[in-house]
């Protein structure tokens, strides 16, 4: 199909949306209405089940109702004591691992083979490329990306089957389309599949570098992913250039298939590019960075919403001219919803929902209080724009009723499809009295604030609600750029006053239920904690060393386990 006819086949499914959604609930149930979790909810009802019998019959659930069966699953178990296949009656593929950001430790999803979910798959991706191609039509000379993607940490369950992330599935599939896949990308193959994170992002650089007249966009899945990329660069450009004068990476590339791959895509010496290099870097400001490396880029792509919004100025600060575009809404569960305007500036970044992608449920959030408003779902036809819901998907491949744990906000129609702004992670509990959103919001104002005080930089932050304390506390934790200078002795005292004045301005900003629990008394005084350099990289180094993907990987916002809140206390260089 041409870009033209692929678009106009995702348009197509947006035309009738509730009827595409009665179908795939249908084909979904007609295949895997008789597995071993259903059964106790549909036996004894007559079959095809309608929406509204499978939504009073089968009950809402969470990732902890399927860890027996993906347990099972992972250890090569495929069907219960009846013989009934446990989640899906088609053959199991791999697992996915999620992003394990608020744990630190990764689920496992498992990934079943699936023919009309690899369908949809396919024309949700095929989709997104064609999106892309019709803002920016392919070129013939500049035709290579940038893309900061890793592998990652693929293992094998106990079963035999591979667990990875979402992302790396391309890289280990025998479908043809993965060379074709991997030739759009500037750096090897073999630098994908490397096992240390920096040194990947390093020699992701150095390709770029290298060849840096054929880059026409720049890609990571998160925005997070790109800052972290942009500054290995800020601080080891002057490697880079004198790996280029050499012909030859760093001694710090360890890896020695990924250094093998590096130096044939070198081509030897090449001291006018290292010269190039240093004279760019070597400017007084970073402003537009991108575009004077890679003259030839038009896009920077990735998420940019939810709690990648921190991110967005200072990837606009690299970026310069170049359109940061946004990407599509995909979850290791399913594709969820396609972006169809990937110029519009973050504030308007909306996405369509796929109904022919998963059977979607809403559950009608209610943002004073934090938690949704009754557990009783609508689908697309009871939807209003304007309000809240947290989404709630039943896939192809093994999920019933699944809440997905996202605020999304319903902006408008595509034809009958609805269009949603994604807002915010849903609170776990009742327990937390402010949101994602409320803490983004507030951190964007100190970050404003700190920065004309003390023209200090917040590079990243979390933020933890001690149950324990009386009252409760909430604690936010903050590492700073060059914070040795703010907290030079004779500055110190001046410093400490800007802070807290910058803190109380955090506090008031943090959302109307944690304004009315601090005036009840409920709440006790904010506590903030300026963390040592490198911090957050090394929760970074933990995750990723406990199996989560560096290429999923977003830094928590909110921390619910203690042991790493433990960690973060002891990085302290300074609590107010």
């Amino acid at each position: 199909m041409t870009d033209v006819d692929v678009i106009e086949k995702l348009e197509d499914t947006f035309r009738d949306a509730m009827r595409r959604q009665l179908e795939t609930l249908s084909t979904i149930l007609e295949r895997n209405g008789g597995v071993s979790y259903l059964q106790p909810y549909l036996r004894g009802y007559k079959t095809p089940l309608d929406a509204a019998t499978f939504r009073s019959a089968v009950p809402l659930s969470c990732y902890d109702d399927y860890a027996d069966h993906i347990s099972k699953l992972a250890d090569g178990v495929l069907r219960d004591d009846h013989g009934q296949p446990l989640l899906s009656v088609d053959p199991l593929l791999c697992f996915f691992y999620s992003s394990g950001t608020s744990s630190m430790k990764p689920k496992l999803i498992p990934c079943f083979d699936s023919k009309p979910g690899r369908a949809v798959s396919s024309l949700a991706h095929q989709g997104s490329t064609a999106i892309l191609e019709r803002s920016f039509p392919p070129r013939s000379s500049a035709n290579k990306v940038l893309g900061f993607l890793y592998a990652g940490n693929v293992t094998r369950t106990n079963g035999g089957f591979m667990a990875m992330a979402a992302t790396a599935f391309p890289l280990y599939s025998n479908n043809p389309n993965t060379s074709r896949f991997l030739s759009g990308y500037v750096s090897p193959k073999e630098v994908f599949l490397g096992t240390d994170v920096n040194q990947q992002m390093y020699c992701h650089l150095l390709c770029g570098l290298r060849h840096f007249d054929r880059i026409d966009g720049i890609r990571a899945p998160y925005a997070a992913g790109l800052i972290k990329a942009f500054s290995l660069l800020e601080t080891h450009w002057k490697k880079l250039s004198e790996d280029l004068e050499n012909g030859l990476p760093s001694s710090e590339v360890s890896d020695s298939t990924m250094r093998q791959s590096v130096i044939e895509i070198l081509g030897g010496p090449r001291p006018d590019l290292s010269e190039r290099v240093r004279l760019i870097c070597e400017e007084t400001s970073w402003g537009g960075i991108v575009g004077k490396l890679w003259p030839n880029a038009r896009y920077v792509k990735s998420v940019t919403t939810g709690s990648m919004v921190q991110y967005y100025p200072k990837l606009k600060y690299y970026a310069g001219e170049i359109p940061i575009l946004g990407s599509d809404y995909f979850a290791s569960e399913c594709c969820v919803a396609i972006n169809l305007d990937i110029v519009q500036p973050l504030e308007r970044t909306h996405y369509v929902i796929l109904p022919t992608a998963a059977y979607f449920e809403f559950l009608p959030f209610d943002v004073k209080r934090t938690t949704v408003k009754k557990e009783q779902t609508v689908d697309l036809s009871g939807l209003e724009v304007g309000k809240l819901y947290e989404l709630v998907v039943t896939t192809f491949r093994g999920l019933y009723r699944l809440r997905l744990g996202d605020i999304v906000k319903v902006v408008g129609f595509h034809h009958t499809s609805p269009q949603i702004e994604f807002v915010m992670r849903a609170p776990k509990s009742s327990d937390e009295i402010i949101t994602e959103k409320d803490l983004l919001s507030a951190m964007g104002s100190f970050q404003l604030l700190l920065r004309d005080e003390l023209a200090a930089d917040v590079l990243e932050f979390s933020s933890f609600m001690d149950l324990e304390s009386e009252p409760k506390k909430l604690k936010i934790f903050f590492e700073v750029k060059d914070e040795s200078s703010l907290l030079q002795n004779d500055k110190f005292t001046e410093s400490i006053d800007a802070l807290r004045k910058c803190c109380s301005v955090l506090e008031d900003g943090l959302g109307g239920m944690y304004q009315v629990m601090k005036a009840r008394g409920e709440v006790g005084p904010l506590s903030a904690s300026i963390v040592k350099p490198g911090t957050f990289d090394r929760l970074l180094e933990e995750a990723i060393k406990n199996g989560a993907p560096a290429s999923q990987y977003k830094p928590p916002k909110i921390i619910r386990n203690c042991k790493l809140v433990d960690y973060l206390e002891m990085s302290a260089v300074l609590s107010l």
